[in-house]
């Protein structure tokens, strides 16, 4: 009797001990799946933020382009006020040095190759002397942030 009873004690023991286990590997495996979520939440909201500051940034560089356009033109008329040009300059220079900082680049033009996701072709003409699209002409400068266009150039294509 005392023998069955032992038995019956160590099979409730054994019982217990495997209701643990148990319990402690669910409790693990829920642990592992909460901090791999909230792992995949941080990752979620940094690239959201970054998307949303970026938007913004482009959004306020596009009000700003027009008043580069109107520097570089200032900037290339001729005067014989030699202060006075070196002030337009240092302004235009300052401006397009605050642009560069905040991630903003000029998209390269002439001499490049066509490229419909950076460049707007607004004429084409035959040249020999250039390869086939290849930009000979800028009307207008284009931007961009990262990968994301933020105003497309305005070129000239050849052949």
């Amino acid at each position: 009797m005392e023998e069955n009873e032992e038995i019956l004690e160590n099979q409730q023991e054994e019982n217990i001990q495997d209701s643990t286990k148990q319990e402690l590997e669910e409790m693990t495996d829920r642990y592992k799946r909460l901090m791999a979520e909230f792992d995949n939440f941080k990752k979620r909201s940094s690239k959201e933020r970054e998307t949303l500051y970026n938007s913004l940034i482009s959004d306020i560089i596009t009000s700003i382009l027009p008043v580069v356009d109107n520097l570089e033109k200032a900037v290339s008329v001729k005067t014989e006020d030699e202060s006075y040009k070196q002030g337009v300059e240092m302004v235009h220079k300052q401006l397009i040095d605050t642009l560069s900082n905040l991630g903003v680049q000029q998209i390269p033009t002439i001499g490049e190759t066509f490229n419909p996701e950076y460049h707007e072709a607004v004429s084409s003409v035959q040249d020999d002397t250039l390869g086939e699209k290849e930009i000979k002409e800028e009307f207008r400068k284009g931007y961009k942030i990262g990968g994301k266009v933020i105003r497309h150039s305005m070129v000239v294509v050849a052949n």
